[in-house]
This record gives C-alpha cells, structure tokens and sequence, in this order.
C-alpha cells in the first residue's frame, strides 16, 4: 500500500545542528486513488518522493518499490553511489515485475542529508526546491519533452507549466534497461528549507507561492500542510505530495 516510510533516527550529539522534516500526500480531487509514495525519515538523513505513472498502470506498485530500495540506504553510505545503486536495484524490480504484461513505472526526488550536505537525486519531473532567505532555487531539472523545448529556445519558460505535454517524461525508474539519475549536492546553513515534491504540486501552485507558503510557515509539518492545502484549493487533479526538511540549529 502507498504511503509514508518511517525510518528509526539514530542517535546524535545533544550540540549538533538538526534538521526537521515531514511530509504529506494527498490523493488529489480527481483521481481515484493515490499512486505517490513518501519516505519520511525523524532523523533528518533520508526522504524521497516517488510519483506512479499512472498512464502504465500499477503505477502505486512502482512507486512502493522505488521508496522500499531507497528506505535501505544506511545513514553513512556514500551518497551519490547509495542513491544511484538504490534506484538502479528499484528500476530492475519493476523491470522484473513488468515481464508478466503490466507495464508501470515511476518518477522520484530523494535526498540524503549528511555532514551538513544535501545529496539529491532524482528521475523525472518531481522536484526539490532550496529556500535560503527569501530567494527560492530550483534545484532539479525536469526531465520531460517540455523541459526539453525550452532549453532548446522552442518554448519559453513561462509557458512550461501550462504546455499540454508538460507531464510527458523522458525518464522514469522501470522503463528502460538502466536508468540515467541525476544528482547535486548543496551545502547547508542554518534557516534553509528545502521541499521535496511530485508535480502534482507544481502543476497548481507555482513558485512564488511555493516560496511564500514555506516561508511563512513555523513547522515542517504547517509547510507540508500549507502546501497541499493550496494544491487542492487549485483543484488537485492528479495525485499531490511534499516533504520539507527545515535546517535549525540547537
């Protein structure tokens, strides 16, 4: 079944800086069932979005095994590696599952945080965004046809989110025979938040919102709140998950 991942937190220096986080999804006001998946970590190290694709069906399935492989990755593994191995293994799964004549896959964002360092990876159009401020960065590049045009002059960035075909990926784990996963590590100062997100998110609330709402929040737990309350309030017609992680220090 889709849903959070809960990992155990290890223990940590009383001194140490922190990071708290939580996350959320939604099935949104039109589909019938909810094909996201979150993994959501009390430590503050490991969180990940994985979005089904719907269109191939099963699309639950996939995004279950994506966060079950990621949820393995142990707090000191060496990120880049753990988190290209981990999807790799997830892209094989699906790959096996799919020999039997259903076709499925899934998007994903995941995020490693460790020595004060984020380490994100993803496949396809989820996103994670840093806001440090109150500048928002985009952190991750959609991979879709959309994304694509503009950066070939073929459509401006303006119209990325309301083009037709912006949900039209060209990767996702549980296509091909090895997926291609795309990684940034960003250093991380006290007062940054970051959220992680499926463009069931993006598709209704655009980025200026996205930055007003996680800075007027004072929990992680009010910004992921915030957040899909705004994506259902723009009618929420495909599946919505967040995850913000807020970096403080004790």
């Amino acid at each position: 079944m889709s849903g959070p991942v809960t990992r155990v937190p290890p223990m940590l220096p009383a001194s140490a800086p922190r990071f708290f986080g939580a996350g959320l999804t939604h099935r949104g006001l039109v589909r019938d069932k909810n094909e996201d998946s979150i993994l959501t970590d009390p430590s503050g190290v490991l969180w990940a979005v994985a979005d089904g694709m719907g269109g191939y069906g099963h699309g639950d399935v996939a995004s279950d095994i994506v966060i079950e492989k990621l949820s393995e990755i142990p707090d000191n593994a060496l990120a880049p590696h753990a988190l290209r191995a981990q999807l790799q293994l997830a892209n094989s799964e699906i790959l096996t599952r799919t020999q039997s004549g259903t076709q499925m896959g899934s998007t994903v964002v995941a995020m490693l945080v460790q020595n004060f360092a984020a380490t994100v990876a993803w496949v396809g159009d989820c996103r994670a965004y840093l806001l440090r401020g109150r500048s928002l960065r985009l952190l991750t590049r959609d991979h879709t046809v959309v994304q694509e045009m503009v950066e070939q002059g073929l459509l401006d960035a303006e119209e990325r989110e309301s083009h037709p075909e912006r949900h039209v990926v060209t990767r996702a784990v549980g296509v091909e025979r090895e997926v291609n996963v795309d990684i940034v590590t960003i250093p991380l100062v006290s007062g940054d938040r970051i959220v992680l997100c499926s463009d069931g998110l993006t598709a209704c609330v655009g980025d200026a919102d996205i930055a007003d709402l996680l800075g007027a929040a004072t929990t992680a737990e009010g910004a992921c709140d915030a957040l899909i309350l705004a994506a259902l309030e723009n009618g929420a017609p495909d599946n919505v998950s967040t995850i913000t992680l807020f970096a403080t220090e004790e």
